[in-house]
């Protein structure tokens, strides 16, 4: 197992531990790991591209990990009344469909193969800049507001779900071999 990997295991492993903490009310070690935890989604991909090393369990465990700190984040923060109840039930409800709908394609005999988008991407950017705002606010009274942040969670996370449900649906129905193909423009 290589570097990349091994920092998202160190991701995973943050997690309970920025939990912890914000229920024992201790925002500034707890704003102190996420930031760890951010850095090392960040670092994971670099060291993986800059070394060639990107595997199959990199592939899964890095989305994997993205989504064990983002719900646990969003759960926590929202059971302490930092950030509204309704921008959590949009990651969790886009990510609970993605995961059923993965099931439903696994169950049909499909395979995944998951390929992040710039959606997805912006989608997990802006969700932890959601968290990030929300306790930089109400912690610490920064001014950042973070209902731009929410809404722009929103909008990202709707969007990328939208976006992997029509290629899910692309796995489900795909072309058979007697379907005749949409013709192609050639030059």
């Amino acid at each position: 197992m290589g570097l990349a990997n091994w920092l998202t295991v160190v991701r995973i492993i943050l997690i309970p531990v920025f939990v912890t903490q914000l229920v024992y009310r201790r925002p500034t070690t707890a704003l102190i790991v996420f930031l760890l935890a951010s850095l090392t989604d960040t670092l994971d991909g670099y060291f993986a591209r800059q070394r060639g090393n990107q595997t199959r369990l990199g592939a899964f465990l890095d989305p994997m990990a993205d989504k064990l700190l983002l719900t646990a984040s969003f759960i926590t923060l929202t059971y302490l009344k930092v950030i509204p109840f309704w921008i959590t039930a949009v990651v969790l409800s886009r990510d609970l469909v993605l995961i059923l709908g993965a099931a439903l394609i696994h169950i049909s005999g499909g395979t995944i193969y998951p390929t992040p988008t710039w959606l997805g991407k912006g989608s997990t950017f802006f969700q932890m800049l959601t968290v990030l705002a929300a306790m930089l606010s109400v912690y610490f009274k920064i001014p950042t507001a973070p209902k731009i942040f929410f809404w722009a969670t929103a909008i990202f996370t709707t969007a990328s779900g939208i976006q992997y449900l029509y290629q899910g649906t692309r796995l489900l129905n795909p072309p058979s071999p007697r379907e005749p193909r949409a013709p192609t423009l050639v030059r």
